[in-house]
C-alpha cells in the first residue's frame, strides 16, 4: 500500500525545482497523487476498509489545499503540475 523508496525518489526527481528540493508544492502534490492512486486501487478490492477510506479523503483534501495554494501564488507552475499529473480533466 505504501510507496516504495525507489518510486518516491523517482517522483521527487521528476518534480523537484532544484537539486536538493524535496518539499516544494509540486513534489508534495506528486507524492500525494501517487499515494491516492495506490489507495484507490486498494479500496476497489477492500470495499469495507473505512479507516483507509478516511485516510484517502484526508490526502485528497491536503492535495486540494496544496493545489489551491499553488494556483493562487504561481498560475504557470499550477498549470504545469496538473498537466503532468493528468488532474482536472
Amino acid at each position: 500500500m505504501a510507496i516504495t523508496k525507489d518510486r518516491k525518489t523517482q517522483i521527487i526527481d521528476q518534480f523537484r525545482q532544484a537539486g536538493t528540493d524535496t518539499g516544494s508544492p509540486e513534489v508534495q502534490i506528486a507524492l500525494l497523487t501517487a499515494r491516492i492512486t495506490d489507495l484507490t486501487e486498494h479500496l476497489r478490492t477492500h470495499k469495507k476498509d473505512h479507516a483507509s477510506r478516511r485516510g484517502l479523503l484526508m490526502m485528497v483534501s491536503k492535495r486540494s489545499g496544496l493545489l489551491a495554494y499553488l494556483r493562487k501564488t504561481d498560475r504557470s507552475r499550477y498549470m504545469t503540475v496538473i498537466g503532468r499529473l493528468g488532474l482536472r480533466k
